[in-house]
């Protein structure tokens, strides 16, 4: 995605202040080998990009002035309750370093899965997005996960993903994590409904 903004020159709260109530949103651009840029945007134009997915999880293409840099979106700042943006960071990347970057996962699969379709169950997404550690240009937009082949009893983890070589998974610490688990109509995981045994069966003697 392309993202044009202009340099500026005014900083302090009154200034920001004043961007704002001009419709464009004060930011910086910092990172690589450059000094930090302060720029300013136009405030329709990236309230509507932070709506969409890709402007979020992709390295995005930043013009300012006559100058270009690849980026991703760090961070932003709202107003808690108006529509408005009010500051932005952006971190500028290079072609050849890898960066981490939380990427979304999309679902797919899960009406045509045999715990869904034959077994009475639902597929629970445990997680919504994976953090990946990858060179910019191979950075993908989102995730695809296939539920159709999950069973009753079933979890799907991180490890029975098929990715692409150039991808690695970042699981601070943990093992192998859940993705997507099988649960049972009354909203516990079926293997927890297993373990349970049947409804209303009396309690094992002591």
């Amino acid at each position: 995605m392309k993202v044009v903004a202009f340099e500026r020159q005014a900083q302090g709260t009154g200034a920001s202040r004043r961007m704002r109530k001009a419709g464009k949103v004060p930011g910086i651009v910092y990172g690589g080998d450059l000094k930090p840029q302060l720029i300013e945007l136009d405030h329709n134009a990236l309230y509507h990009a932070l709506k969409k997915e890709q402007f979020h999880s992709s390295v995005l293409d930043l013009t300012v002035g006559e100058q270009q840099s690849k980026v991703l979106l760090k961070s932003f700042q709202a107003h808690p309750f108006k529509a408005l943006v009010l500051h932005v960071d952006f971190l500028r990347v290079a072609a050849d370093r890898k960066i981490s970057m939380k990427v979304p996962l999309h679902f797919k699969g899960a009406e045509e899965s045999p715990a869904v379709k034959l077994e009475g169950a639902m597929i629970s997404h445990v997680i919504s997005e994976l953090e990946v550690s990858c060179l910019p240009a191979d950075l993908p937009e989102f995730l695809e996960v296939d539920l159709s082949g999950l069973h009753k009893g079933h979890s799907l983890h991180v490890g029975d993903l098929k990715l692409p070589a150039t991808l690695t998974v970042v699981t601070h610490g943990a093992e192998n994590p859940v993705i997507a688990t099988v649960l049972s109509k009354g909203g516990e995981s079926s293997a927890e409904a297993a373990e349970a045994g049947p409804e209303g069966a009396a309690p094992a003697a002591s």
